[in-house]
């Protein structure tokens, strides 16, 4: 059975401002409307890519920097396109260049980096082609421009989310069970009457129901559960309730200052 791969959707904060998926994707749609056309790697590289990390709310020179200069596998000095240290390494070229030439150019700059500067993600592309190497987990993604905002879960990462992969549904099977079975333990503790409980459950089944297709963002309801109540057993109906009482609540009527993880609750 192949690997189940899920993805944490949420935000994060960068310069004080939120941003949601949804920004992140109507920003992703912008920046294929710009960029479907250009074909020079020497002559617009560069704005490409501040453009991209803008999708993500993120200032590009905070993280990251162009033409780092490091000694390649062969000793020659050679320059890498765009390195983010420990995250992200991008070898860019003109449109219709050879990918795989381009993935092993970045590879062979691995020799000359330190151990911290390693990437966890390889990204080439040719402005139309993109191809993501997933080092971590070893999976390769394939795209074109025009289909990245259906592929912006591939580049969370980029604002401190990373994929979870299930190697066998069994495993989430488990830990749906785990799950239940400790909320049990604190609602029989509760002064719930039975009604009370029928319809607590009833609210759980939808939300998880929600959370595998696609009427909530794909699985912020088990990323706010794992966050709030790994080390935290006992108050994980307190977290339940909240994330209940919130989807009760119209966006005009929240408070200014949620909990970060319950942002993306519609």
């Amino acid at each position: 059975m192949p690997n189940h791969i899920d993805f944490c959707y949420n935000f994060t904060l960068f310069d004080n401002m939120p941003i949601t998926l949804n920004e992140i994707k109507n920003n992703a749609l912008a920046f294929v409307q710009k960029w479907e056309n250009e074909t020079s790697e020497d002559a617009e590289a560069k704005s490409f890519w501040d453009d991209f990390f803008r999708i993500f709310g993120i200032q590009r020179y905070k993280f990251a920097s162009f033409e780092k200069p490091v000694k390649k596998q062969d000793g020659r000095q050679g320059y890498i396109d765009l390195l983010w240290k420990g995250e992200l390494l991008v070898e860019h070229k003109s449109r219709g260049k050879d990918l795989d030439r381009a993935y092993k150019q970045a590879t062979d700059y691995f020799e000359g980096l330190k151990e911290y500067e390693l990437p966890k993600y390889v990204l080439v592309t040719d402005f139309e082609k993109f191809r993501l190497y997933d080092l971590i987990n070893d999976i390769q993604h394939d795209f074109v421009l025009k289909d990245l905002v259906k592929n912006i879960h591939l580049f969370m990462f980029m604002i401190g989310y990373q994929p979870r992969i299930y190697k066998d549904t069994d495993e989430i099977n488990v830990k749906t069970a785990e799950f239940l079975g400790k909320l049990h333990e604190q609602m029989q503790d509760t002064k719930m009457d039975a009604q009370e409980l029928d319809l607590l459950l009833v609210r759980l089944v939808f939300c998880m129901f929600a959370d595998d297709t696609g009427i909530f963002e794909k699985n912020i309801f088990w990323e706010y559960i794992d966050k709030f109540t790994e080390q935290h057993d006992t108050q994980m109906l307190m977290h339940i309730l909240a994330i209940f009482e919130l989807l009760n609540t119209p966006y005009e009527k929240r408070e200014a200052y949620l909990t970060p993880a319950l942002v993306p609750f519609p």
